[in-house]
Parts: C-alpha cells; sequence; structure tokens
C-alpha cells in the first residue's frame, strides 16, 4: 500500500525532523520542501496529499500554489489563519489552523499582563530608578474585576480559568453565544457593547477575519471604563491604531497590554509603529511572544501532526477554517 505523501514547507533542523518522522510512522513519507532544488519542489509540490507550514506565502510561491491538484490538507503550526492565501488555493483543499495549541502559555501572558499593569509594576520600576520611592502609590485589587473575553476559544478558556482563580468574574463572547465553561455570562459579537461598557479587564482572543478586522475603535473604546485595562494577544488589527494610541493619551487610567502589533516581521519583515505607545506611561509592549516558552514548539508541532494523521485515518480533525470568513 502506497504511503501518504506529507510535504513540510519550512525550515526543520535535523532533531526535528526525526520526531516528525516518528509521528508519522509507516502511514507517511515525509519531505522537506527547503532542501530542494526548483524541479524536485515542483514534484513534491504535485504528489503532495498534505502541506505541514508555518507561513505558506513565504515558504510556498504563488506560481507553485497552483500545483497543489493533488493537496487535500494544509496543516497550520499557527493557531491564526490570517495570512492564508486563501483566493490562490484551489477550493478543496480543507486548511486547518493549530487551535488550542498555546493556549496555557498565553493564559500566563495575559494574567501577567493584567497584574503588571493593576499593580502599575513598570512605573514604579521606573520611579524607583529614578529616586522615586512613593509608597503610598495605590495598586488595584484584582479580586472583585470582571474581565470580558472577547474570542473564548482555547486561549480564551484557559485565561479565564487562571482569572476565575484570582476571584474575578468572567464575561465571554464567542461565535456560538454557548459554552460549557462556568461563566458569568456568555454572548455573541452582538454582545460587544454590553462586554466593553461591564468589564474591567477586556481580553482580545478572537481570530483576525473579515468580521473581527478593526472591531475594537474610537466608539468601542469611548464604551469601556475610564480605568480598563485592554489586553491583545491575537492580531493587532483587530484594534484600530489611531484611535487606541489617541484614548490611551487622553485616559491616562485607560491601560493597555499590547504583544500583538501592526506591523510585524512575520509579516512585514520589520517591526514599526505609527505612534509613539512607549512614551506612553499606561502601556505595557511585548514582542508578540506571548506563546513562546521552553518546549512550545515540540508540543505545538506534536499536535499539528496529531491532526494530520487524524485526517489521513479519515477522522474528523480540528481547527476547520471557513474560507467565508477571510475571502
Amino acid at each position: 500500500m502506497d504511503r501518504h505523501r506529507i510535504v513540510v514547507t519550512y525550515k526543520v533542523r535535523e532533531e526535528r525532523r526525526e520526531f516528525l518522522k516518528k509521528i508519522t510512522g509507516d502511514i507517511a513519507e515525509l519531505s522537506f520542501l527547503s532542501d530542494m532544488p526548483t524541479g524536485l519542489r515542483e514534484q513534491s509540490l504535485v504528489g503532495a496529499e498534505v502541506l505541514l507550514t508555518w507561513n505558506l506565502p513565504k515558504e510556498v510561491g504563488p506560481s507553485e500554489l497552483s500545483l497543489l491538484q493533488n493537496t487535500r490538507l494544509v496543516q497550520l503550526l499557527s493557531a491564526g489563519a490570517d495570512h492564508v492565501p486563501f483566493t490562490n488555493l484551489p477550493a478543496k483543499i480543507t486548511i486547518a489552523s493549530n487551535v488550542g495549541a498555546y493556549a496555557e502559555p498565553m493564559a500566563e501572558h495575559i494574567l501577567a499582563l493584567v497584574l503588571a499593569l493593576s499593580k502599575n509594576l513598570v512605573r514604579e520600576h521606573q520611579n524607583l530608578g529614578k529616586g522615586t520611592f512613593n509608597q503610598s502609590s495605590l495598586n488595584r485589587w484584582v479580586r472583585g474585576m470582571s474581565c470580558g473575553i472577547i474570542g473564548f476559544g482555547g486561549i480564551g478558556r484557559a485565561a479565564a480559568r487562571l482569572m476565575q482563580g484570582l476571584g474575578m468574574r468572567i464575561l465571554a463572547l464567542n461565535t456560538s453565544g454557548r459554552t460549557g465553561e462556568h461563566v458569568d455570562f456568555i454572548g455573541t459579537l452582538m454582545d460587544l457593547h454590553y462586554i466593553l461598557s461591564e468589564a474591567d479587564v477586556v481580553v482580545i482572543s478572537i481570530p483576525l477575519t473579515k468580521a473581527t478586522r478593526g472591531l475594537i475603535g474610537k466608539r468601542e473604546l469611548e464604551w469601556m471604563k475610564n480605568d480598563a485595562m485592554l489586553i491583545n494577544v491575537a492580531r493587532a488589527d483587530i484594534i484600530n491604531e489611531a484611535a487606541l494610541y489617541y484614548h490611551l493619551a487622553s485616559h491616562l487610567d485607560f491601560k493597555a497590554g499590547i504583544d500583538a502589533w501592526w506591523i510585524e516581521p512575520y509579516t512585514y519583515g520589520e517591526f514599526k509603529t505609527a505612534f509613539p505607545f512607549f512614551t506612553l506611561p499606561n502601556v505595557i509592549g511585548s514582542p508578540h511572544n506571548s506563546a513562546i516558552v521552553s518546549g512550545i514548539h515540540e508540543e505545538s508541532t506534536r499536535q499539528a501532526m496529531d491532526n494530520v494523521m487524524r485526517f489521513l485515518r479519515g477522522d474528523k480533525i480540528i481547527g476547520v477554517v471557513r474560507r467565508e470568513d477571510y475571502i
């Protein structure tokens, strides 16, 4: 019986290749696109049943995408799918994101940002460096706050569990308005005004799609409490950059923890901001590394490959992306 053909489009170190081969066993043949000259690349892509990819547009050229006529699955290592060139992929291909693979470390990062902002850690550290010892400076109780989570998937649920451990109420939004988790409120994007106006902390953990691009702008920021905290670990374009900067600059009790930026090296090859966020005292930033902890690449790769193996066995897979949400 012929083995299934899996093409890995990103560069993989030798020890990780062995790791991938152990997962596939005798069921599939792995090939690594980064090693191949042009002729072999084309041959490999024509025969590929599955692509395992990180950043497809940077790993497979536009002209090469037309070769994927025999491909049945594109499995992403990333949890987000907004970078996928949907219009250039044959419509019959199933695309699956690596949902929930990074949820636990990202939830910890969310918690760290909330605590750092509510306890003014960065500001007071800087004051100490200037010789100012302001022991009477007020911090905020986290216990009793309401945490609004926009996007109640793996990341949102993991964050909710940590927040509940600190005594916070959870107000959540997802696509269905239903959940099996214990929350104080569950709704859909139709309830955005309620969540933004009620929450002390708002966590953005929803995918970037047609419906969520620019979801938070000037109007939505004005719905929020004057001393609310906005945490974004999803995609920057869910929030209007100019609106957020001017709101922060004019509402110094309002705070933001930003892990996802508008211009990042992954997509644009560089990092820069259109506004001077880092001059503001009410912002903490991190370089989109909320998921990056020791061992996470092995763990996320295993989850993605487990999904591939389920697909090849004909079993139900997770993370299937709806093209209509993006095109």
